[in-house]
């Protein structure tokens, strides 16, 4: 009786080790599955995504604004530092990229001496769609910026250097004329006026346009901050 009791007790023990261990093996099949090796690759792809393509749309922006500004700037000296509005607005989408690389950057963890991977393919997948969101986004209002703030620039220094894109020996409808003589008379819309009308437009076309890569940035930070890890 005590041998059978005795050989039933090393049955029952060596099943819950089998059990055991089966279940260790399922556990560690699914490890690997969430979180593969490759992993890692797609998460610094969301961060390079995110600094290359914002700054892409900075320099974009930057070169298409800047020319136009020098250009104007021969004719009309004392229009450039008004005008330097769209570059600026250009480097802050840099600035947007830098913030969200950071942060996912600093959400990626290191891999344990064990080589032990604690990064999912769902945190991956969502650092890579927050890197996106702000790059692409950044890029397209990069464009924006620097195709408005080309004409827009190249438009108020027309007016202020009192250049007729319209030649004509009477004024079209639609387009005012600059004076020929501080005192002609009429109710004729001086240049300044026109230049004035001309840069607030070109401000609130650029304000728009920022927008598109803040818009970007505020939907990267919230991707951001989901998460799965495996230990």
């Amino acid at each position: 009786p005590i041998s059978a009791s005795s050989a039933n007790l090393r049955l029952k023990y060596r099943s819950q080790q089998q059990r055991y261990k089966q279940k260790m093996d399922e556990t560690n099949d699914s490890v690997l599955a969430l979180c593969p090796s490759w992993a890692l690759s797609v998460g610094y792809m969301g961060v390079a995504a995110a600094m290359v393509l914002s700054n892409f749309g900075s320099a974009w922006g930057t070169w298409k604004a800047g020319v136009s500004l020098v250009h104007t700037g021969i004719r009309h000296p004392g229009s450039v530092m008004k005008n330097v509005i769209p570059v600026v607005m250009a480097g802050v989408i840099g600035i947007y990229g830098l913030i969200v690389s950071v942060i996912l950057a600093q959400n990626i963890p290191t891999p344990s001496s064990g080589r032990v991977n604690a990064y999912s393919v769902y945190s991956g997948m969502a650092h890579l769609a927050a890197g996106l969101c702000c790059g692409i986004s950044g890029l397209a209002a990069g464009g924006c910026i620097g195709i408005v703030g080309d004409h827009g620039v190249r438009s108020v220094g027309y007016r202020a250097s009192a250049i007729s894109l319209f030649p004509g020996s009477e004024a079209k409808d639609g387009y005012a004329q600059i004076p020929d003589e501080e005192g002609e008379a009429g109710n004729q819309i001086s240049g300044s006026e026109d230049q004035n009308k001309l840069f607030v437009g070109m401000l609130i076309m650029l304000i728009f346009s920022e927008a598109l890569a803040l818009y970007g940035l505020i939907v990267a930070l919230i991707v951001s901050q989901h998460s799965y890890s495996c230990e």
